[in-house]
C-alpha cells in the first residue's frame, strides 16, 4: 500500500519537472537570439527625468507659496499699523515743512520717540518724480506712484500730526510757522500758527521761467501729479483734434508737433517715452496721424544730458536720431505765444516755430515763503537761487533750522538722490542731539546725587563726548540713470575709482529694477509692475477723460 502511494508521488514529481522544462524552452526559443547589452534602459530614464520634474515642482511650488505669504504678510502689516504713543509735552517738536523727497527720507529714518513731530504740507502724499513721465503719456497710472505721508508716520512709535496745508510763513525769531487750508472745502479754522523747537525746511522749488513771456500762461510743466494729469490730457487734445474731420494740413502738422524745452533728465525721459506712445500705440489706433507726429528737444546748452558722460550723451543722441527726434542745442527760447514758439538758434537766428504742444522742463526756482524767508535774513542769506546753509544743512541765521533739498543753494545737483540723503542724515542728527540732551540729564542727576559712583559719571561723560560728535553732510553719489525711448536707458555708475557708463536694453533692465527697489511700498511696486504688464498686453489707454 505504501509503496504503491510512492510510486504515484514520484510520477507526480517527474511530470510536473518534464512540465516545467518544456515551459522552460519554450520561452529561450521566443527570446530573441542576439541583445543589445549596451542599450540604456528606457524605464530608468524616464524614472530619473521624472523624479527631476518632481523636484523641480516641488521647490517651484515652495518658492511661490513661500513669497506669497510674505507678500501678503507685508501687506497686511502695512495696512494695520500697531497703536501709538501719545504727543509728551516734555519733548521738543520737530516740524516738518513738505513731503518731497527730504522730508519723506528725514520721516523714514527719524526715531520718533525723542521728539514730538509735525508735518505740514500741500499734499498729504509722497510723489516718485521719477516716474512722471511715464504717467504723462499712460505708462503708468497717477496713483501707482504716490503714497500717503500717513502710510509712514502711522508706523512710528509716537504719533506724529500730518496737516494738508500750505505754508504761508516762518518766523525765525519767534520760531513759529504759520500754515493755511488749501482745500476747497475749508472749516472754521483755515489758518494757524504753531511753534517749533527744530524746523525742517524742505518745501522744494517750482518751475523756473527765467522771465520768459509767455511760458506760464501757454506751456505744459512737469513736476506734480497734476502737471503729469493736465500734460497727458493735452496731448490727447492735440491728436483727436488733428483728427478732425475738414482739419487742413498745416494745422495737423502744428497740432501734432510737441515740443520739449529743457534738456535733463526730466525731457530727455518724456521725450523717450513719448516716442514709444508713438510707436506702440499712435499707428495702432491713429494710423492716419502717426506719421505726422514730430518731436523736438529744445536745450540752451551745446548737449543734452549735461551731468552725463561724453559716451552716453553721444549714444543718446545717436538714439534720439535714429527715432526722429530732433535735437536743437545752443537753442534759446525767447517767447512762447498760443500756438507758435519764438527761439534763437546758434547763429543768433529768431524762429517762429508752430506747436501743438510745449512741455516746460528747464529749471527750478525758489518758492515766495523762500522769499520771504530770506528776506528776513538780509546780512547772511543773500544767494538768489536758494538758501545758505553750513555743512551741517543748517540754515545761516536761523537758530534750530535745516534747510534740505532743491530750497538751498548748495554745491549739489538738485536730484531726488541728493534730498534723500539729506533728510537721512538729519534724522540721524536729531538723534544724537536728543540723546545728547537725555545724557546731560542723567549726568547732572548724577553728579547731584550723592550715592553716584565715579565710574558711572566717567561712563556717561564718554557718552556724551561720543554723540556730540556729529559729522558733516557729505553727498556719496549713486550714480544717474536716464530712459531715453525704444526700451533704453543709460547710466553713469561709479565703479571703483572711475564711472561706469552704459546704455542699452539690458541698462534699461536695470533701470526699471532700480527703480522699483527704490519705491516707497509694497503697494507701488505692486501697482507699477501690473502697470507696465498692462501696457505690454494691452497697450496704453488713449481715451481722454
Amino acid at each position: 500500500m505504501f509503496a504503491v502511494r510512492a510510486t504515484l508521488r514520484s510520477a507526480r514529481r517527474n511530470a510536473l519537472s518534464t512540465r516545467q522544462d518544456v515551459l522552460s524552452q519554450s520561452a529561450a526559443y521566443r527570446r530573441p537570439l542576439f541583445r543589445n547589452y549596451a542599450t540604456p534602459q528606457p524605464v530608468a530614464r524616464q524614472s530619473r527625468w521624472r523624479s527631476f520634474l518632481q523636484t523641480v515642482g516641488r521647490v517651484t511650488l515652495g518658492v511661490v507659496v513661500l513669497s506669497g505669504g510674505a507678500f501678503i504678510y507685508v501687506v497686511q502689516r502695512d495696512r494695520h499699523p500697531g497703536q501709538q504713543a501719545a504727543h509728551d509735552p516734555a519733548k521738543k517738536t520737530v516740524v516738518v515743512l513738505g513731503s518731497g523727497w527730504a522730508a519723506t527720507s528725514l520721516l523714514k529714518k527719524l526715531d520718533t520717540e525723542y521728539f514730538n513731530v509735525v508735518v505740514i504740507s500741500p499734499h498729504n502724499y509722497f510723489l516718485f518724480t521719477p516716474l512722471l513721465p511715464s504717467v504723462s503719456v499712460g505708462t503708468l497710472e497717477p496713483r501707482s506712484i504716490i503714497q500717503p505721508t500717513r502710510y509712514i508716520t502711522r508706523h512710528k512709535k509716537r504719533r506724529v500730526e500730518v496737516y494738508e496745508g500750505e505754508a504761508r510763513s516762518v518766523d525765525v525769531k519767534n520760531k513759529t510757522v504759520t500754515f493755511v487750508d488749501n482745500s476747497d472745502i475749508k472749516g472754521a479754522v483755515s489758518a494757524t500758527t504753531i511753534p517749533y523747537d527744530y524746523l525742517v525746511y524742505a518745501v522744494g522749488a517750482e518751475n523756473q521761467t527765467f522771465g520768459i513771456p509767455g511760458v506760464r500762461e501757454h506751456s505744459c510743466f512737469l513736476k506734480e501729479l497734476p502737471d503729469a494729469e493736465k500734460l497727458r490730457t493735452r496731448l490727447m487734445d492735440c491728436v483727436e483734434t488733428a483728427a478732425f474731420k475738414g482739419q487742413e494740413d498745416a494745422e495737423i502738422d502744428r497740432l501734432m508737433h510737441i515740443m520739449v524745452v529743457g534738456g535733463g533728465p526730466t525731457g530727455v525721459e518724456f521725450a523717450g517715452e513719448l516716442h514709444d506712445f508713438l510707436v506702440d500705440d499712435l499707428q495702432s489706433w491713429y494710423p492716419e496721424l502717426a506719421n505726422r507726429l514730430k518731436i523736438s528737444l529744445i536745450e540752451a546748452l551745446p548737449n543734452v544730458l549735461p551731468v552725463f558722460s561724453k559716451q552716453l550723451i553721444q549714444y543718446t543722441e545717436s538714439t534720439f536720431k535714429a527715432n526722429k527726434i530732433d535735437i536743437l542745442t545752443r537753442t534759446m527760447v525767447k517767447e512762447v505765444k498760443e500756438k507758435t514758439v519764438v527761439v534763437q538758434d546758434e547763429s543768433k537766428q529768431l524762429k517762429e516755430i508752430p506747436y501743438g504742444m510745449l512741455v516746460w522742463a528747464a529749471g527750478n526756482t525758489s518758492r515766495q515763503i523762500t522769499r520771504d524767508l530770506m528776506a528776513q535774513l538780509p546780512d547772511v542769506q543773500n544767494q538768489r537761487r536758494g538758501l545758505l546753509v553750513d555743512e551741517y544743512l543748517r540754515l545761516l541765521g536761523g537758530d534750530g533750522v535745516f534747510a534740505l533739498g532743491d530750497c538751498t543753494a548748495t554745491s549739489y545737483a538738485p536730484t531726488a538722490q541728493v534730498a534723500s540723503q539729506q533728510g537721512a542724515y538729519i534724522a540721524r542728527a536729531l538723534e544724537q542731539m536728543a540723546k545728547k540732551e537725555q545724557l546731560e540729564k542723567t549726568l547732572h542727576s548724577l553728579r547731584a546725587s550723592s550715592n553716584s559712583k565715579p565710574e558711572e559719571i566717567e561712563a556717561v561723560v564718554k557718552q556724551i563726548n561720543k554723540v556730540s560728535k556729529i559729522k558733516p553732510f557729505h553727498y556719496s553719489h549713486q550714480g544717474s540713470l536716464a530712459y531715453i525711448g525704444s526700451e533704453k536707458a543709460v547710466a553713469d555708475l561709479p565703479f571703483f575709482n572711475g564711472n561706469l557708463a552704459t546704455g542699452g536694453v539690458a541698462t534699461f533692465l536695470f533701470w526699471r529694477s532700480a527703480y522699483i527697489s527704490n519705491l516707497l511700498s509694497a503697494r507701488n511696486r505692486f501697482l507699477v509692475l501690473n502697470d507696465w504688464m498692462k501696457v505690454k498686453l494691452f497697450g496704453r489707454d488713449v481715451s481722454r477723460e
